[in-house]
């Protein structure tokens, strides 16, 4: 029997890869008084397994496939049933970047950083899309068939109901991010610093959980503070530096 739809604002069957592997932990160390546990007593899945650690990657963290030393720049793998994100080492990275690899099961996220300086979002449309902040990712979820929509908030990652017709306008509008890889990548929208427009971002599923993360480790109060801010200025400051411009004539 098919599962009935995520709700809004949980981290049920819905949730982008989540379960984050020690290379993200590091970011989220439990908040005093935050993070309280589901109505069912259980932790949202994707914070469960990083809340215990420490802020600071542990030294030989180790790849969770082969047990191979990695350093705290790592690859990952999902796990398409889990929703699971895995460190590894270089060597098991490789095996899952063929297509259909372990059954298609695993697939390892790409290493991909882009930048459309033409993205084109109006303010209507954003406020179609129905995300209430100033950020927000969008990956096609290959489980669900669709295409679900997050954004970082003191609780970690929160689901938007999407509609449809307000996603395919905004990919209609920008053909450039059309390839991006459905359940590895995503499309990171954030509001310009001058307030002025929208910047987008082709990127790696894992650098949405990094935003994730830093967000809840630093959110203080009603509108985030000063720490928040700053946070989360450095992280795209660093991802405009690392992006390529999108190719104009990609499919």
């Amino acid at each position: 029997m098919t599962p009935p739809p995520p709700r809004a604002g949980t981290d049920d069957a819905g949730t982008p890869p989540g379960t984050l592997g020690g290379g993200l932990r590091r970011f989220v160390p439990n908040p005093p008084g935050g993070g309280g546990p589901a109505p069912d007593g259980r932790l949202p899945e994707p914070l469960r397994r990083f809340l215990d650690r420490p802020s600071r990657p542990s030294p030989g963290e180790r790849c969770e496939l082969c047990g191979t030393e990695v350093p705290e720049e790592h690859s990952h793998v999902v796990d398409l049933e889990t929703r699971a994100l895995t460190c590894t080492c270089r060597a098991c990275y490789l095996l899952f970047t063929r297509e259909g690899a372990a059954g298609g099961k695993y697939r390892a996220v790409p290493d991909r950083y882009l930048h459309d300086p033409g993205f084109r979002l109006t303010e209507a449309q954003w406020e179609r899309i129905q995300i209430p902040v100033r950020m927000a990712f969008f990956f096609e979820n290959s489980s669900l068939g669709k295409v679900v929509a997050f954004y970082p908030s003191p609780a970690g990652a929160t689901e938007s109901q999407l509609p449809t017709d307000g996603w395919e306008q905004l990919v209609a509008e920008n053909p450039a991010f059309a390839g991006v890889e459905a359940d590895v990548e995503a499309l990171l929208v954030n509001r310009s610093p001058d307030g002025a427009g929208f910047e987008c971002f082709l990127v790696p599923i894992d650098a949405c959980y990094e935003l994730v993360g830093r967000v809840r480790r630093s959110w203080k109060g009603f509108d985030g503070g000063e720490e928040a801010r700053l946070e989360i200025g450095g992280f795209f400051e660093r991802l405009r530096e690392r992006s390529r411009p999108v190719p104009e004539a990609a499919p």
